[in-house]
């Protein structure tokens, strides 16, 4: 059969310098066939798969395919990973630019991953550094990196039952802890001083190992994550002890779970929180 080729290109800088173009055959194609699709830095042509492509929409800020379609609000909603994949993810839009000297970040979360398998968590990155990422380790540790080296703690394991998961940090002491069910760990003193970068990408299911892409099936999250809150400060003991309970806080001022914007790409549900 004769198929006639068409190319669609788009600028995806303010001065035009990155083009994305996509090519495929006029008549429909089975989605097991990808489509061809091409990335070119001026003159400079290179292939490259289409996971790669989508992730580095996002985190050039263009829609390239109707799945990423910002959406608003996840209020008793339920974000299920139920396949270890390379492409499925949730992007988040802060309500705030990201450049912080402290902050809170929640989340309930469930797996049946086992612990010898690593599982990232959280992961906000900018074009040269991961910014804040957030672990399970595969010796069950649970870790948190601000452009470099991390921090290791021993918290109960994760498991297939729900778990609330808090971090806090705040850059004039450096003083960071997780908490577990309302309960804290030991503090550790990391990097204080420190100053998290802005104008970066938040995804929740996959780690971009580079700004334009580079995702990994053996680290994605595979599991259940709800109620992602973050506030650009240090919540008290007996705010985070509320949140756990359910009770009344004050909403996330970077993300807050019932209007927080965000995509979807790829396997990842959104379920009611029964």
């Amino acid at each position: 059969m004769d198929h006639t080729h068409r190319a669609y290109c788009q600028n995806v800088s303010p001065g035009g310098d990155i083009i994305i173009c996509t090519r495929r055959e006029e008549d429909w194609v089975p989605l097991t066939d990808e489509w061809d699709r091409l990335s070119c830095w001026r003159t400079n042509c290179f292939k490259m798969d289409i996971n790669t492509v989508m992730i580095m929409a996002v985190l050039l800020g263009v829609s390239l395919t109707p799945s990423l379609t910002t959406q608003a609000g996840l209020s008793e909603k339920v974000l299920v990973f139920p396949y270890e994949t390379d492409f499925s993810f949730v992007a988040l839009s802060p309500q705030k630019e990201m450049g912080l000297r402290a902050f809170t970040l929640c989340m309930r979360v469930a797996t049946e991953l086992p612990e010898e398998r690593q599982i990232i968590l959280f992961a906000y990155r900018t074009a040269d550094y991961d910014e804040l990422n957030v672990w399970r380790e595969k010796d069950g540790r649970v870790s948190f990196y601000l452009s470099g080296d991390g921090v290791f703690f021993h918290l109960p394991p994760l498991s297939t039952f729900r778990s609330s998961l808090c971090l806090t940090w705040e850059s004039r002491t450096g003083l960071t802890a997780f908490w577990v069910e309302g309960k804290r760990s030991t503090y550790q003193v990391y990097k204080p001083g420190h100053s998290i970068r802005p104008k970066g990408t938040i995804l929740l299911g996959q780690d971009p190992d580079k700004h334009l892409g580079g995702l990994e099936a053996t680290q994605s999250f595979v599991g259940e994550m709800t109620d992602v809150n973050m506030w650009d400060f240090v919540l008290s003991r007996s705010m985070i002890q509320a949140w756990h309970y359910g009770h009344k806080v004050p909403k996330g001022n970077i993300f807050d779970w019932g209007t927080i914007e965000y995509e979807l790409s790829g396997n990842v549900l959104v379920v009611d929180d029964d």
